[in-house]
């Protein structure tokens, strides 16, 4: 195992930015950059052992700032928060509102996703960045300390362990909106991929914010409990991918106990790739690219619509709002935020 410093070049406000690239021994790379703790490229043989990069991005560190998060680590708020306010305690919070009157991702200009992280740590096989984020800044509470370490094993499996804490009670809600291609970043749609989860219910949303009801996914398109491609029902007459042009909703992660679970199977049949995905969170996303238009990515490719999927581990959208939604309230008196995410190559 080794892991590999570069220069990857300057972000926008003049600092240096490092790149990393750990190996295995199996040929699978994974490259994370200190910009967004993004994952740029994650390099893994197909069935017939050629290598290929399998998630979209970017080139150089300032096309990451063109927004869609891409591998970037989102935060302290990933995902959406109606009303772009909250409370804790009696006092109220006001955000960003940056996607009508809701907030999306924080800040469109100063989430965790734009920042330039301290790479702390580095050992044969992993690289850990953190991010100190002061009282107020984006209007969240608390002076909090975050750091995500990238691990790769020789089993081909690349774990994200994310840590943060407060000295106020605040929001921490972290995740990675990296977007899978397993046929390669540069390789078209993935509506030939086939997805199984492990989910019974989802949240159902109006206007992106969930309603706060649990609605049983079986006999709706919502439904991967067997697996399925994800072209087959996105452009069904079902209100819910309608209004969101395919899939970009939250999925409640069957038997949550906060122990690591595997969810998520993916596979592309063209090349055979398999993608297991393992968390500790009681959450995904699963955001199908409905937004993709054309951006110019890594390598010359353009990344149109459905390009890539999104499995984003989290809490709950909106779970500031629903009581019955698990609770994305850290530090303070309350527990230390940490989670564990697990993508395993096969």
């Amino acid at each position: 195992m080794a892991v590999e410093k570069r220069v990857f070049g300057k972000a926008r406000g003049g600092e240096e930015v490092l790149l990393y690239t750990i190996k295995n021994e199996k040929g699978m790379e994974v490259w994370v950059s200190e910009l967004g703790a993004a994952i740029v490229k994650i390099i893994v043989p197909d069935k017939q052992g050629k290598p290929a990069d399998v998630v979209l991005g970017f080139d150089r560190p300032e096309d990451y700032y063109k927004g869609g998060c891409l591998g970037e680590v989102v935060g302290p708020n990933a995902n959406r928060i109606g009303g772009a306010s909250f409370v804790i305690d009696g006092e109220t919070y006001h955000i960003q509102k940056n996607e009508g009157e809701n907030n999306l991702h924080s800040h469109s200009e100063k989430g965790y996703q734009y920042c330039v992280w301290e790479t702390t740590a580095i050992s044969d096989n992993s690289v850990t960045f953190a991010i100190e984020d002061a009282d107020g800044n984006m209007g969240f509470p608390g002076n909090k300390k975050v750091q995500v370490t990238y691990t790769l094993d020789e089993e081909n499996a690349l774990t994200l362990h994310y840590h943060g804490d407060s000295d106020k009670k605040t929001v921490l809600n972290l995740t990675n909106h990296v977007y899978f291609n397993l046929d390669g970043h540069d390789s078209g749609n993935v509506e030939g991929h086939e997805l199984w989860m492990d989910a019974d219910y989802f949240t159902p949303a109006v206007d992106s914010i969930p309603t706060g009801e649990f609605a049983a996914v079986a006999g709706t398109p919502m439904d991967f409990k067997e697996a399925k491609t994800i072209g087959r029902d996105i452009r069904a007459d079902f209100e819910q991918l309608l209004t969101a042009g395919g899939y970009d909703h939250n999925w409640v992660i069957a038997g949550w106990d906060g122990q690591l679970k595997h969810f998520a199977t993916l596979k592309a049949p063209v090349s055979g790739r398999v993608m297991k995905v393992y968390t500790t969170l009681p959450g995904v996303q699963l955001y199908t690219g409905n937004f993709l238009n054309g951006e110019a990515g890594k390598d010359g490719a353009v990344y149109q619509r459905r390009a890539g999927l999104c499995l984003e581990t989290q809490y709950f959208p909106d779970g500031v709002h629903h009581e019955n939604f698990p609770s994305s309230l850290f530090g303070g008196q309350e527990r230390p935020y940490d989670s564990v995410t697990v993508f395993r190559f096969e």
